[in-house]
């Protein structure tokens, strides 16, 4: 009698329990991996990075910062110029670099390490970019602050403007936003011209097509002339010596 009381205990007990843990939620097995940056996705919050972006997609710069930024510890500072910045160039500015040279001009505004923009006024100057190391070049950029605190001014020897906005400012990824196109010195400064061979001078046709020859020419034609008219003075004077001298 107490064996089937027991037993019927237990069932009643797995009949009310059973139903009560089968409705709890089953809590998501934690997870260490962070979600990938998205530079792309960043810029596109901004609405006036079209040109940067295509830029970043024709030279592979996107994908080598895509890699780079989930990869390192280091983080990585980038400076965005907008689509005015890039209509502001000189027509054929982009047109006149070579493919090398494009993807200098985009690693130029990316430097390989995260920095916010209190550290950016206490960094020591230049401040080396991705870029750096392309053909030799330092390829540094320049910062100072304004008298205000979080604005500074950004220079690469060519050209100096403000960092106007700050699209995102999180490690491992800082994007700030740049009113002209950060025209690197080693690209864009002014050179020395290289000293080439003199020109050659041009062929003469002959000698009379130079000044000194048609003087000469001149002088040879006058002396004739004066040559003629004494020949002729005297031949008259002759002549009229012998009339004379037939008359008398």
């Amino acid at each position: 009698m107490s064996l089937s009381i027991s037993s019927s205990f237990i069932l009643f007990l797995l009949f009310v329990i059973t139903p009560y843990v089968q409705s709890q939620p089953i809590a998501p097995a934690p997870t260490n991996e962070a979600s990938p940056v998205n530079l792309t996705a960043v810029l596109e919050t901004g609405h006036q990075f079209t040109t940067f972006m295509r830029l970043l997609n024709t030279t592979q710069v996107g994908f080598q910062v895509s890699v780079q930024l989930n990869s390192s510890d280091q983080g990585m500072t980038i400076f965005a110029p907008t689509d005015n910045a890039f209509n502001n160039l000189k027509p054929g500015t982009l047109n006149s670099l070579t493919y090398q040279q494009q993807i200098q001009l985009i690693l130029y505004h990316i430097i390989p390490k995260y920095y916010s923009l209190s550290d950016l006024l206490l960094a020591s100057n230049p401040v080396r970019t991705q870029a750096t190391g392309q053909d030799g070049g330092v390829f540094g950029l320049n910062f100072t602050g304004q008298g205000q605190i979080n604005q500074a001014n950004v220079s690469t020897g060519v050209v100096e403007t403000r960092i106007s906005n700050i699209l995102r400012q999180k490690f491992p990824l800082a994007v700030y936003v740049v009113d002209m196109v950060l025209l690197p010195e080693e690209l864009f400064g002014n050179k020395t011209a290289p000293t080439g061979a003199p020109a050659p001078k041009t062929s003469r046709s002959s000698d009379a097509d130079s000044p000194a020859a048609d003087g000469d020419h001149n002088n040879s034609a006058g002396s004739s002339v004066k040559g003629t008219s004494l020949g002729f003075v005297l031949g008259f004077a002759w002549f009229c010596c012998s009339v004379v001298s037939y008359l008398s």
